[in-house]
């Protein structure tokens, strides 16, 4: 039989791990897909000569944060490769073959966070696991604040943008379309709902 002075102890312990980690105070967010208040975009160039812009269509995803432990925060999206839109019919289908994001065998790509650090002027570096076809690789995202606060339904939206470059070969993406167009930059604005 445990004594008075081991439960407290145990207590104690829990609330100092629950409170370290972050996860009891922190207030969580369903990214807002219906509203199209969220984008994934990407621009890679072409040929060296001009810059060639795309986004993602059908994404989800959550993260939450808490302003007193800032890195406690976490992130999770899942995006329908399927949903590449380049704004040009022929190349999207290129782009969905086996060249490069071959979506019939990868249908997704995911991220999930591993940590993040703020800095005092509100920008921060994301870091998390990106998997792309069929790879997970570590990236690190520049991440800032837009803001947040109530919204005229009467709920509470909090909002960041944030960017990394990655390589195409880094993901097994083989074709290869000249060194000007090795990596692309990814770019995402996120809009979440308080739940």
């Amino acid at each position: 039989m445990k004594t008075i002075v081991q439960k407290t102890l145990l207590s104690l312990s829990l609330a100092t791990a629950l409170f370290a980690s972050g996860s009891i105070f922190a207030d969580d967010y369903v990214i807002d897909k219906k509203g199209a208040h969220a984008s994934i975009q990407f621009k890679i160039s072409h040929l060296g000569y001009s810059w060639l812009w795309g986004r993602f269509n059908d994404f989800e995803g959550t993260f939450s944060y808490d302003e007193k432990n800032a890195a406690g925060s976490k992130i999770a999206v899942t995006v329908n490769t399927k949903s590449v839109d380049s704004n040009h019919a022929e190349r999207d289908k290129h782009i969905r073959s086996d060249d490069f994001l071959d979506v019939s065998k990868f249908p997704e790509a995911k991220f999930e966070s591993t940590s993040y650090v703020e800095g005092s002027d509100g920008k921060a570096k994301l870091k998390g696991n990106l998997t792309l076809h069929g790879v997970t690789k570590e990236v690190v995202l520049d991440i800032a604040k837009v803001g947040a606060g109530k919204d005229p339904w009467g709920g509470y939206r909090r909002g960041f943008e944030g960017q990394t470059r990655i390589a195409l070969k880094d993901f097994g993406i083989k074709k290869n379309l000249g060194p000007a167009s090795a990596e692309l930059d990814l770019f995402i604005a996120l809009e979440g709902i308080k739940q």
